[in-house]
């Protein structure tokens, strides 16, 4: 109703444009945002990976990998020193540890692992700047 206000179109007609968003993939899906500390996790961390080689097929077998791991909030494929930059949570420093020792350096094609530990988040992820 809110919407269809601001709009200034009819509470129908503005239920009709936003399946259409969805159906078309504009809109993806929709989330809650957790307070990550109140449920537990104290600890968050960008981490630096590079890799061995650089094929195709390596790339894509390190990222599946990686895509297996719940702690992996956001994982990037960048350009620069670093080939892929990851987003993790953890409890504490222990998940960490675990986390780089037991399932990061298992990972065949994995040179480098870099880790840098979030102290404060200023300013998280708002949504697109569509306006």
């Amino acid at each position: 109703m809110e919407l269809a206000k601001r709009l200034h179109l009819s509470p129908p007609a503005t239920h009709a444009r936003w399946k259409r968003l969805e159906r078309e993939g504009y809109i993806e899906g929709y989330s809650a945002r957790i307070n990550a500390r109140l449920v537990g996790f104290d600890m968050s961390c960008f981490i630096h990976l590079n890799l061995e080689m650089h094929q195709p097929e390596d790339a894509g077998r390190v990222h599946e990998e990686l895509l297996k791991f719940p702690q992996v909030l956001e994982l990037h494929h960048v350009t620069g020193e670093t080939d892929y930059l990851l987003k993790v949570i953890f409890r504490n420093r222990s998940e960490l540890e675990e986390f780089v020792v037991s399932q990061l350096m298992t990972i065949p094609g994995i040179a480098r692992i870099r880790t840098s530990l979030v102290l404060r988040e200023i300013n998280t992820t708002k949504g697109l700047p569509l306006r």
